[in-house]
């Protein structure tokens, strides 16, 4: 189990190390937060820094971190590289990115953010890209839960049930002032989330399961290769562009710029932890990939989920563990509603004091949400999980732009690095998956790296033309 206990090692270095160097470019300094500022008591709110983390963290771990690492690890072992490196040169730089620089705008959503620095045609993009993928997220963060629930219960309380429940507490969480629901809550769900993580890693490594060493090869039951897939698959577990729509919503509630690093920077590489332990914990429980892959499909995500809480832990157990695993994708997708709210609001210019203004965004929204969850979860698992990379890549592209403005541009390939990579993944998924353009490998592949190249010559254009503009 070295590879496991390696991967882990480095999560924790990487916050001490890289998440310092993301912070020493960015600077962060005394002025004041936009919670301070432009305190509203609803969205705008000043909280303990602890309990903004906490919120952060379970903003940003829906199923992902669970469900897709599952899916991911049936890949191999390889899914541990993508989690460790993905999540520490990718994903925390890209959330820590969008939440300071949210913090820097008076906490703008990531289309304004996009918008100052991709130009306006990006921005009118962005806000409507966003306000999509949201939507999908609170969709697919409604059905998962809402089947892992039904399990629990009678039968007469079934999925349809849990979905019209889950939708109420959206409904609420969306519309009520932040601190008065969500930041009361979450620190439970938080307990109850790092409990559950505990648990089933306990459970695995005490149990005598093996955990398999690294190796490169692709272990893929069916041979579906690794590049772009795997990439797209684990998706929040490494790098996640929800996350950039999350982020500005803490950035309204920090009491300090110094505490983002700790909030946004520390917050993914936790996701990444429990994104390492559902992956080592699908591959180990089941003994093989395809044994892993055979579960999956026989009991979809979250039949295995409940397979392997229960197994481990008993059933006492396996219910707290379960729990832990609803609390992951509600506390997701209320944020995901109550921030393509905001999303909305900073777009068309409403006021969102007054509850009934709060009202005409969120209905819409929800019966939006509602008619989707009719719809096959994979299939909207499928375009979510592409969008959430597009987005990710856009934001990172953002995030460039901002540290060659601010920091040169030697400091702007922290960012934009990672930006190139996600752009060749993103380009060569659409290009050859079912729910694309199902072109072959032999195009898709170099045609990917291409796109991610003319991205790359697009943003060293122009910072030239930024550098002819200040001479």
């Amino acid at each position: 189990m070295v590879t496991f206990f390696v991967a882990l090692a480095l999560l924790f270095t990487g916050y001490h190390t890289y998440g310092r160097l993301a912070e020493s470019l960015f600077g962060p300094d005394d002025r004041l937060t936009p919670a301070v500022s432009k305190a509203d008591g609803v969205d705008f709110v000043e909280m303990p820094t602890w309990k903004v983390f906490l919120i952060q963290l379970l903003n940003i771990a829906g199923t992902g971190p669970i469900f897709g690492a599952l899916m991911g690890a049936v890949f191999g072992p390889v899914v541990f590289l993508w989690i460790v490196f993905g999540s520490i040169l990718g994903g925390a730089v890209h959330d820590y990115m969008t939440g300071m620089i949210s913090c820097r705008m008076g906490g703008a959503s990531v289309s304004e953010i996009v918008g100052k620095y991709l130009g306006n045609t990006m921005k009118q993009v962005m806000r409507v890209f966003s306000v999509v993928l949201l939507v999908l997220v609170g969709t697919v963060f409604v059905t998962s839960p809402a089947a892992l629930i039904a399990m629990l219960t009678p039968e007469a309380l079934n999925v349809s049930f849990w979905v019209a429940v889950i939708l109420a507490y959206y409904l609420l969480a969306t519309l009520l002032p932040i601190d008065k629901l969500i930041g009361k809550i979450y620190p439970v769900f938080g307990i109850v989330l790092i409990v559950m993580v505990i648990g089933v890693g306990g459970g695995i490594l005490l149990q005598g399961y093996q955990i398999p060493e690294l190796t490169l090869q692709n272990l893929h039951p069916a041979g579906k290769p690794v590049w772009p897939f795997l990439f797209i698959t684990v998706a929040c577990g490494a790098v996640s562009g929800f996350h950039a729509t999350q982020s500005p919503m803490m950035a309204r509630c920090m009491k300090r710029e110094k505490d983002g690093r700790r909030i946004f920077y520390g917050a993914m590489i936790s996701e990444g932890v429990i994104a390492l332990t559902w992956a080592a914990a699908g591959v180990a429980f089941y003994g093989s990939t395809g044994g892993l892959q055979a579960a999956l499909a026989n009991m979809g995500q979250s039949g295995v989920v409940y397979d392997i809480s229960t197994s481990l832990l008993g059933i006492a157990g396996g219910a707290l563990a379960v729990i832990g695993v609803v609390a992951c994708p509600v506390t997701s997708g209320d944020t995901a509603f109550r921030s393509a709210r905001l999303t909305l609001a900073d777009w068309f210019h409403i006021d969102q004091g007054p509850i009934k203004k709060r009202l005409l965004l969120t209905v819409p929204l929800l019966l939006a949400g509602a008619c989707l969850t009719r719809l096959d979860f994979d299939v909207v698992w499928r375009y979510f999980s592409w969008a959430n990379q597009t987005l990710a890549m856009i934001a990172l592209w953002a995030a460039a732009a901002y540290l060659r403005k601010n920091a040169g541009s030697r400091a702007s390939l922290f960012a934009a690095v990672p930006a190139a990579f996600m752009s060749a993944v993103s380009g060569t998924y659409i290009l050859m998956a079912d729910e694309g353009f199902r072109l072959s490998v032999g195009i898709s592949y170099p045609a990917g790296i291409l796109f991610a190249a003319a991205c790359a010559a697009v943003f060293w254009r122009s910072g030239l033309k930024e550098q002819k503009e200040r001479r």
